[in-house]
């Protein structure tokens, strides 16, 4: 499969603190690429460097095979986490004023079908819900037909249902070809909507691949998390328990066994969770913070 972008050696420091480390990874084409990470793990330097946004101090970025110039950054959308918008202008207004930036814009009947504007064309925009807004800046992302789509944190802020519709709309617009970069800190997002997920942390690649592929290699059966207490070294290390944060974790595909080892132990088992691995138990397995909330 053909990649768009190709990262090597990538390095950027702020007043000699290192922010970016040596990264290395490629997107491929129509692929939703997921980089995920801790506050200060990276993840946004390295995005701004993908953008255009900020220099690298070393390293490659190409487009297609060929090094990062204007004409790679012309094909690329960006709907950030926070955009400031004219004021007064209704969301048709808004979607022509950024049309108006390109010599060959994508006609506006076409985003508003796309990204499900028409019940409130003629609203201004700060009256906006904030799905409602959401869909406003991924339609401006799309307005000059990018190959590639950035979206940072798209739905921050965002109840339950309005997070889902969105989803379904990054879904749609991916079965359109388009290849997505997405920096999230939803990891059920990241499971949903990622093909290929790459998580910094301290500036560098920890661990890469399908999120399906990773929760395989690294946790087998159930996850068994009960809250922190004393116990003895012993139990500790038969059952081979690891601690985060304020609980005991076991992942086992015994349940039944360790719940009786645990029983006869006179462990307090009130909290207890049992439940498969996910992205998040992931996350904190591989860098000891969990990212959602």
């Amino acid at each position: 499969m053909q990649s768009v972008i190709e990262v090597e050696a990538l390095k950027k420091s702020f007043k000699g603190q290192v922010a970016v480390d040596s990264v290395d990874f490629s997107v491929p084409q129509g692929q939703c690429f997921g980089l995920l990470g801790p506050n200060g793990a990276g993840k946004t330097t390295t995005i701004e460097m993908l953008e255009g946004i900020i220099k690298p101090d070393s390293g490659v970025i190409q487009y297609y095979g060929k090094k990062m110039d204007r004409a790679a950054l012309n094909k690329i959308g960006i709907q950030f986490q926070n955009t400031a918008l004219q004021d007064y202008l209704t969301t048709i207004e808004t979607i022509r004023m950024f049309s108006a930036f390109y010599d060959k814009a994508v006609p506006e009947q076409e985003l508003v079908n796309l990204c499900q504007l028409a019940d409130f064309l003629n609203q201004d925009h700060r009256k906006l819900s904030g799905g409602q807004r959401q869909r406003l800046l991924l339609a401006l992302a799309l307005v000059n037909d990018p190959d590639v789509l950035f979206l940072d944190e798209p739905t921050t802020g965002l109840d339950p249902h309005a997070r889902r519709n969105f989803w379904d709309l990054i879904s749609s617009i991916k079965q359109r070809g388009k290849t997505i970069v997405l920096t999230t800190h939803y990891m059920d997002e990241a499971e949903y909507l990622c093909d290929h997920i790459e998580v910094m942390d301290k500036g560098k690649i920890i661990e890469k691949g399908h999120p399906g592929e990773l929760l395989s290699k690294h946790f087998s059966g159930a996850l068994i998390r009960f809250p922190y207490q004393e116990l003895e070294a012993s139990l500790v290390d038969e059952l081979r328990m690891q601690k985060n944060h304020t609980f005991w974790e076991v992942t086992t595909d015994e349940v039944e066994k360790v719940l009786l080892r645990l029983t006869q132990s006179s462990v307090k088992l009130q909290g207890l969770n049992v439940k498969s691995a996910n992205l998040d138990d992931l996350f904190l397995k591989l860098t000891g913070h969990q990212l959602e909330g």
